[in-house]
């Protein structure tokens, strides 16, 4: 599975320079690549981001986290998150499982992985505690 140069582009503009929230990938099985699918923008919420993944279709994303810890500091974390809904199609939920680490290792910098099946298994709840 190749990966589009975009990915890595876009991926270290919301690491370095900070110009996105967060960015969902998508496999585009015609060109057996993993393709950028949206761009969250810096003001756009964890629940926009959440609003954006489609109910039945599997997708790679990371999430730039901000939160304060117990000692009042403001910190981040990027998140990468396999999003691979129960409802999404079998051949599909596999081909994103075989493609994710080699994926994954193209993004450098990645703090976090989280894997969902169901909007539950990432709430900000979860997702706050993993950060902490």
């Amino acid at each position: 599975m190749a990966v589009n140069d975009e990915c890595k582009l876009k991926f270290l503009e919301l690491k370095a320079k900070r110009n996105f929230r967060f960015i969902i990938f998508k496999i585009d099985e015609k060109i057996q690549q993993v393709t950028v699918e949206k761009l969250g923008q810096p003001d756009e919420s964890y629940d926009d981001f959440t609003a954006s993944l489609p109910a039945n279709e599997c997708r790679y994303a990371v999430f730039d986290f901000d939160f304060v810890t117990d000692e009042n500091c403001q910190k981040s974390k990027i998140f990468f998150i396999s999003w691979s809904p129960d409802t999404s199609r079998v051949r599909s939920k596999m081909l994103y499982a075989s493609s994710k680490d080699r994926f994954k290792r193209e993004l450098d910098g990645i703090q976090v992985e989280l894997q969902a099946t169901d909007p539950s298994e990432m709430s900000l709840d979860i997702v706050k505690g993993r950060a902490l």
